[in-house]
C-alpha cells in the first residue's frame, strides 16, 4: 500500500521552493501543448484546403466542364484531373493521420502535466511517469512534423505536375501553324 504524505505536518511538502518547482515543471508541458495546438490548427487548415481542392476537381470531373472556358474537358485534362485527385486524396488521408498524431501529443502533454503534480506526492514510486509521458509526447510531435514534411513534398510533386501540364497545354495552343 502507498503511504501518502501527511499534508498537515510535513513542512517540506508545503515549502515554497518545492511548490514552485512543481508548478514550474508543470508549465513546460503546457508550452509543448501550445505548440501542439498550433500544429493542429495549421494542419486542420491544410486539410480544409485539400478537401476544397478535392471538391473542385470532383465537380470538374463530374460535369466534364472546364470552369475557365466553359467547354468540355479534354481527355488529357481529365487524365491530369484524375492524377490531381489522387494526389489530393493521398494528402488528405496523410493530413488526417497527422492531426490524430498531434491530438495524441496534446493529450500526452496534458497527462504529463497532471503526472508531474501526482508524482510530486509519490516521488519514489512515480518519478518516472512524467518523463515517459513527456518523451512520448515529444515523439508524437516529431513523428507528426516528419509526416508534414512528406505531405509538403507530395504537395510539391502535385504542383509541379500540374505546372508541367499547363506549360504543355499552353505550348500546344500557342504553337505557330505550319506553312
Amino acid at each position: 500500500m502507498v503511504n501518502l504524505p501527511n499534508l498537515l505536518s510535513d513542512a517540506e511538502f508545503f515549502s515554497l521552493s518545492k511548490g514552485l518547482a512543481v508548478l514550474t515543471s508543470m508549465i513546460t508541458p503546457a508550452l509543448l501543448l501550445s505548440a501542439s495546438g498550433t500544429f493542429i490548427l495549421s494542419t486542420s487548415h491544410r486539410l480544409g484546403r485539400c478537401v476544397d481542392r478535392i471538391r473542385r476537381i470532383s465537380d470538374q470531373l463530374e460535369y466534364q466542364i472546364d470552369p475557365a472556358t466553359h467547354k468540355p474537358v479534354s481527355p488529357e485534362r481529365t487524365a491530369m484531373l484524375l492524377r490531381m485527385l489522387d494526389y489530393s486524396g493521398r494528402r488528405a488521408r496523410m493530413l488526417a493521420r497527422v492531426m490524430i498524431t498531434f491530438y495524441l501529443a496534446a493529450g500526452t502533454f496534458v497527462a504529463t502535466s497532471v503526472a508531474i503534480g501526482v508524482a510530486s506526492l509519490f516521488v519514489d514510486r512515480l518519478a518516472w511517469l512524467p518523463v515517459v509521458l513527456g518523451i512520448t509526447g515529444a515523439l508524437f510531435m516529431s513523428y507528426g512534423g516528419f509526416r508534414l514534411i512528406i505531405e509538403a513534398r507530395l504537395s510539391e510533386e502535385s504542383l509541379l505536375e500540374e505546372i508541367a501540364y499547363v506549360d504543355k497545354s499552353a505550348a500546344k495552343h500557342t504553337a505557330a501553324p505550319d506553312l
